[in-house]
């Protein structure tokens, strides 16, 4: 991946509905290799999908709930469970198993708490969980979906008879 790329990726991550003659046009280049290089990071995985991002208090998604999760329970088929699981519930927005004495953290979008609530008993009817700890958040204060791409090495530079 080389510079071009990574920028074509940062400029996608803004906003991608930009025409892709208009990031070429940013990049340096013409649409047709433009086009090509971002079918290449398609094919390659490195974009996955693209998407739309809401405003949570438009679609009234408005309370954000991070819930953390342990359990006594630590096989494969109980985690491939508990994964198929929280597939069912649309409120949790992120599932991440964890290091540290938490086993699970999810983020879970809800109106308002009693739809947390509501949302707290369908889980445990459904799964045995040793503990759960919700905490809210109060405000907002950075989110984005843009990851950094300051990290992304380098393509090595082709040497020349090798």
């Amino acid at each position: 991946m080389d510079r071009i790329d990574r920028r074509i990726l940062s400029i996608l991550q803004e906003d991608c509905t930009i025409p892709v003659a208009e990031i070429g046009r940013r990049v340096g280049l013409s649409t047709t290799p433009c086009w090509r290089r971002i079918q290449k990071l398609e094919e390659d995985g490195v974009i996955t999908r693209r998407v739309a991002v809401l405003d949570p208090k438009k679609v009234n998604a408005k309370v954000t709930a991070f819930v953390a999760i342990t359990t006594n329970q630590h096989t494969d088929d109980w985690l491939r469970k508990f994964a198929d699981v929280i597939r069912e519930f649309p409120e949790v927005v992120e599932f991440y198993r964890m290091a540290g004495q938490v086993d699970y953290l999810l983020r879970v979008a809800v109106p308002d708490i009693d739809a947390y609530d509501a949302f707290y008993k369908r889980l445990i009817a459904k799964i045995e969980i040793a503990d759960v700890s919700t905490t809210f958040a109060m405000e907002q204060i950075k989110y984005t979906t843009e990851l950094p791409l300051g990290y992304v090495p380098s393509e090595k530079p082709k040497v020349a008879g090798a």
